[in-house]
């Protein structure tokens, strides 16, 4: 029996002929033909404000489209999540999108008084597949992949998302057709084995 997967294609720009959708598509078509089950969420296409104050993030109700967001990741198995390193972190869409969906309730919960917060995600997995136009030796390497490893540790390890998996994709700017035709065989793979 195939897995669940919920892929979130967390570039801003909805544009198809980005790089980074067609590396989404690729992940997800080697999904199906391994016959897991794929449900895709795109930010760019979500309407939903961003949280200004923490009683809204706490308290306040979550507009549609996040909640169905929400029903997508409480029915998966495993999470993919794609984005692009804009000023050495993930977009500001995404960031505002995950703040909105992982809110209490939802991806964690207060336990007993002087216990530990309950993860309300356990049993999951992710993959994080990130692009980027330096190498990402460099950013492995010199920024230590500070953001990446913020989202893997303290955002979904948090809610109980684990193992996360991280696949960096440097130099796409300047990337020739073969080596992005090998990363999409890369990420085709990846969706078979449901990684």
């Amino acid at each position: 029996m195939g897995k669940r997967i919920t892929i979130i294609q967390g570039h801003p720009d909805p544009d198809p002929a980005r790089y980074g959708q067609a590396l989404a598509s690729a992940y997800a078509r080697g999904a199906e033909e391994a016959e897991h089950d794929v449900k895709v969420v795109h930010v760019a296409a979500l309407e939903f404000p961003l949280l200004r104050r923490a009683d809204d993030w706490q308290a306040g109700t979550a507009p549609e489209a996040i909640r169905q967001a929400q029903a997508q990741i409480a029915w998966a198995d495993h999470l993919v999540i794609f984005f692009p390193l804009w000023l050495g972190d993930m977009p500001a869409l995404l960031k505002g999108f995950l703040e909105q969906v992982l809110r209490p309730g939802f991806a964690f919960a207060k336990a007993s008084p002087g216990r530990p917060w309950k993860k309300l995600l356990k049993g999951k997995s992710a993959r994080l597949v990130v692009t980027m136009g330096m190498p990402a030796f460099f950013y492995r390497v010199f920024y230590r992949s500070h953001s990446v490893k913020s989202l893997q540790r303290n955002i979904l390890a948090f809610c109980g998302v684990d193992p996360v998996r991280i696949t960096l994709i440097g130099m796409i700017e300047a990337a020739k057709e073969e080596a992005r035709g090998v990363w999409l065989a890369k990420m085709s793979a990846l969706g078979r084995e449901a990684r």
